[in-house]
């Protein structure tokens, strides 16, 4: 059987968590004081994801850039092509908070949406 340990980033508790594996499987979750904590150990030992954030270029708008982040979290392993994927990115003002800025991201199904408006100049 194999151990992991892990500090949840769930909440600012920080629990220690300790995630029994065999096979590749979760056998068991300990040191968590709230559910959150262990649905969150579980999927960091067989599939750990994030949520990205980062800046795309604004064009006519009254600052250079948005700040954007994923929708929702993707694959760790996704992370550094999103960003490349980014980088490409120059959207049109105005732009609101929550506008998609860039649709199922390196084929992951989650979108890229604004997280502030820039309004045009």
């Amino acid at each position: 059987m194999e151990q992991k340990k892990l500090t949840c980033i769930c909440c600012p508790l920080g629990c220690q968590i300790i995630v029994e594996l065999e096979n590749g499987e979760v056998i068991s979750v300990s040191g968590n004081t709230c559910k959150r904590g262990e649905d969150y150990a579980g999927k960091e030992v067989i599939a750990p994801t994030r949520i990205v954030t980062s800046t795309v270029k604004v064009i006519g708008g009254s600052a250079p850039t948005v700040s954007v982040k994923t929708k929702a979290d993707i694959s760790k392993n996704k992370i550094f092509d999103c960003i490349r994927a980014l980088k490409e990115v120059e959207v049109q003002a105005p732009i609101k908070i929550g506008d998609i800025i860039l649709s199922n991201v390196v084929d992951t199904g989650v979108d890229i949406v604004a997280t502030k408006g820039v309004e045009v100049i």
